[in-house]
């Protein structure tokens, strides 16, 4: 889980002007939105680590749309988002 979130931190927190000019995100409104899936996985992750299955598998669905928002937006490649999506859903089959 700390891999998921490190990835999308390095992807998302993008600090030098150049980078920002390659991946596209100039304005401020589309970093804001571009941060949103980590925070839903690490909202996953808590609930995972409680116990709630209820609000793990309706915080798994928000993380799910927000990968898949990012990977349309072309901030993350398909596999990528496939690979986040994969774990997500191991660390819930292994809550139970």
């Amino acid at each position: 889980m700390k891999e998921i979130i490190a990835f999308f931190k390095e992807i998302f927190m993008i600090s030098d002007e150049n980078s920002k000019q390659m991946i596209g995100l100039t304005s401020f409104k589309e970093e804001k939105k571009a941060e949103k899936p980590i925070k839903k996985i690490k909202k996953f992750e808590k609930d995972v680590k409680a116990g709630n299955k209820e609000e793990a598998s309706k915080s798994l669905n928000t993380a799910y749309q927000r990968v898949d928002k990012a990977m349309k937006n072309g901030l993350v490649h398909k596999n990528k988002a496939a690979r986040v999506k994969s774990r997500l859903t191991k660390l819930k089959n292994e809550m139970k």
